[in-house]
C-alpha cells in the first residue's frame, strides 16, 4: 500500500487533462488521497476543493520538480500531441516527456521512494528485431530508465502497456484522438469509414475507464508490480473491419441515415509496419497481481463514443 503522509498520500497525475488522464482523475477524486493534477493547457471541471491543480510545461525540469515534490505516488500520462494527425510524433519534446521527465523525477526524489506508474504502450512488447517507430522506441527507453531507477532504490517504478484505448472520458466527455473516435467522426460527417488494410487486422480495444482503473490498481500494488512492465487490455482482439462496421451502424441509428460504407484506401506515407500487424494482449498476469478486470463490453463502449459525438 502507499505510505501515509499527512494522513492521506499525495498522488500527482501528470497529464491530468488528457484523454486517459481525465479518466484516471475521475477514479481518484473520491479516493482517500490528496490529489495534485498537473496539465499543460487547461484545468479539469472538478468539484470545489477536490484537488490541487498545477498548470505546467513538463518539458521544463523545474516544472517537473515542482509537480512531483512531496508526492507519494506519480501517475505519468503526459504525452506530446503536436497535431490532430498522430500521437506517434518523434522529436526532442517527446523525449523530454519520456526519458527526460523520468530522469528528472528520479533525480528529484528526497526520502521515501515514490510509486511511479508510467504509461507505455503494448507495442513495447514487440519481439527483438521487430521494426519499431520512434514513439515505441522512446517508450522502451523510458521503461528501461524506470527499471534502473527502481533497482537503484530511487523509485518504485511500474510500466503499464495499454492496448488501444478508446471510449468516452467521464469528466470531460472527450473521445480522444484514437482510431475509434476518428472513424466515428467520419461516419457522423457522412463520409466513408476508411481502412489501410482489408479489415482483418486485429486490435485489442480497452475502454478508457477500464484503463484508468488499471493505473489506479497498479499504484496501489507496488509490492507486486514494481520493476516490471505489465500488459493491460481486454484480452480479446477483434477485427477492425468489424469494429468499423459496428460504428457505422451505431452512428446511423443516431443520424437516421443509412450506414456509411467501410472501405479500403491506400495508406498515407507516414504509416509504418505496426499499422498492419495484429496486436493481442494477455492481461492475466496483471489481473492476478491486482485483481483488476476489464468491465466495459466493446459494443457498450462503442455506443458511448457514438452518443458522445452525437450530442
Amino acid at each position: 500500500m502507499l505510505p501515509a503522509n499527512r494522513n492521506r498520500p499525495l498522488v500527482a497525475v501528470l497529464g491530468a487533462s488528457g484523454f486517459l488522464g481525465a479518466a484516471v482523475t475521475a477514479e481518484l477524486i473520491h479516493a482517500p488521497v490528496r490529489l495534485r493534477l498537473v496539465s499543460r493547457e487547461r484545468k479539469l471541471p472538478l468539484p470545489a476543493s477536490s484537488a490541487e491543480t498545477h498548470l505546467a510545461d513538463l518539458t521544463d525540469p523545474r516544472a517537473v520538480r515542482d509537480a512531483v515534490d512531496g508526492a507519494d505516488a506519480v501517475i505519468h500520462l503526459a504525452a506530446h500531441l503536436p497535431d490532430g494527425r498522430s500521437w506517434r510524433a518523434p522529436g526532442s519534446e517527446s523525449e523530454r516527456l519520456g526519458t527526460g521527465l523520468l530522469d528528472t523525477l528520479a533525480r528529484s526524489v528526497r526520502g521515501e521512494p515514490p510509486v511511479v506508474v508510467f504509461a507505455s504502450t503494448v507495442q513495447a512488447a514487440a519481439p527483438e528485431g521487430a521494426p519499431l517507430n520512434d514513439y515505441v522506441r522512446e517508450k522502451i527507453a523510458a521503461e528501461k530508465l524506470l527499471r534502473e531507477a527502481t533497482r537503484n532504490g530511487t523509485v518504485r517504478g511500474i510500466s503499464l502497456r495499454p492496448a488501444t484505448v478508446y471510449g468516452r472520458t467521464p469528466l470531460t466527455g472527450a473521445t480522444g484522438r484514437g482510431v475509434v473516435a476518428a472513424m466515428a467522426r467520419k461516419a457522423f460527417a457522412d463520409e466513408p469509414v476508411t481502412m489501410w488494410h482489408d479489415g482483418t487486422v486485429e486490435r485489442d480495444l480497452v475502454h478508457v475507464t477500464d484503463a484508468a482503473r488499471a493505473f489506479v490498481a497498479a499504484m496501489r500494488a507496488p509490492e507486486a508490480l514494481s520493476g516490471a512492465s505489465w500488459p493491460v487490455g481486454s484480452g480479446r482482439s477483434v477485427r477492425l473491419g468489424e469494429v468499423f462496421g459496428t460504428l457505422a451502424e451505431l452512428v446511423a441509428a443516431r443520424t437516421g441515415r443509412p450506414p456509411v460504407p467501410v472501405v479500403t484506401v491506400a495508406p498515407p506515407d507516414w504509416a509504418d509496419t505496426t499499422d498492419f500487424g495484429n496486436v493481442h494482449t494477455d492481461p492475466s498476469s496483471f489481473s492476478a497481481a491486482t485483481g483488476w478486470q476489464p468491465r466495459v463490453r466493446l459494443h457498450d463502449g462503442l455506443a458511448g463514443v457514438a452518443d458522445a459525438l452525437s450530442s
